[in-house]
């Protein structure tokens, strides 16, 4: 059934979305006002990231040290200001980081923003959280806008990612992530395990789309460097994910 829905939303919904899309618009969540650039990931019609975001409003964000990687419009980590967190937002995308501006402006919140290819230009510190919503899919980004959905033929977005990302934690800093069930998850994984990292599905949401995972990932121990996701491994996560 959710095969059907995403083959007539892939032919009928999507080509509307993309022509409205094609232009700002003004967009609402709760008491936050954004202005969406037709470049920069529109959050009202996507479910990563409202899915975070109620996942984050359960978290005591008060005077938390909160980095989200690939900001887009602003709303989670206006969101996470708002609730108390010290936000530091980053995005590789310059119209972007000018939306964040306008957007923390207009919710008279304050933010430090930073425009940056992942850590590239984020000075070194330990942050209490790391919030990703990453670009999922295994293709070349060719405009600034793809970024957000592209990681790279290989997946070098996450092997950026997991490379630099022990510099910027401490043994407390709690990392969240979120990928749907279209994205490559094993492959995901198998980068994080090469450079000592593993993921944890604390949360599964569905609708009649997707399902999408919010996954916490933690530092693996020393003697695990090196070791790859195996099939059985794989197939304890999809079998967990899909409880």
């Amino acid at each position: 059934m959710r095969r059907m829905i995403r083959y007539l939303a892939s032919v009928f919904y999507k080509p509307l979305l993309v022509k409205w899309l094609s232009k700002e618009r003004k967009y609402s969540y709760r008491d936050i006002h954004l202005v969406i650039h037709p470049q920069v990931f529109h959050p009202g019609f996507f479910f990563s990231t409202k899915i975070l975001l109620r996942h984050l409003a359960g978290m005591d964000l008060a005077g938390k040290k909160l980095l989200e990687l690939g900001a887009g419009s602003g709303l989670i980590s206006i969101a996470a200001t708002k609730a108390g967190a010290i936000v530091t937002a980053t995005d590789i995308n310059p119209v972007a980081v000018d939306q964040l501006r306008l957007n923390s402006q207009l919710n008279k919140t304050s933010l430090t923003l930073i425009h940056s290819d992942l850590f590239e230009l984020i000075p070194l510190q330990p942050f209490d959280i790391i919030v990703i919503n990453p670009p999922y899919y295994f293709e070349e980004p060719l405009t600034p806008k793809d970024h957000a959905w592209y990681c790279g033929r290989n997946g070098e977005y996450f092997h950026g990612l997991f490379k630099n990302l022990s510099n910027y934690i401490d043994q407390n800093t709690v990392i969240l992530m979120i990928l749907c069930e279209g994205s490559n998850r094993s492959g995901i994984q198998a980068i994080a395990r090469e450079n000592r990292f593993e993921f944890d599905c604390i949360k599964t949401t569905r609708n009649l789309i997707e399902r999408n995972y919010i996954y916490q990932i933690h530092t693996l121990p020393v003697h695990n460097v090196g070791s790859t996701v195996k099939q059985d491994e794989k197939d304890i996560i999809i079998q967990s994910e899909k409880q």
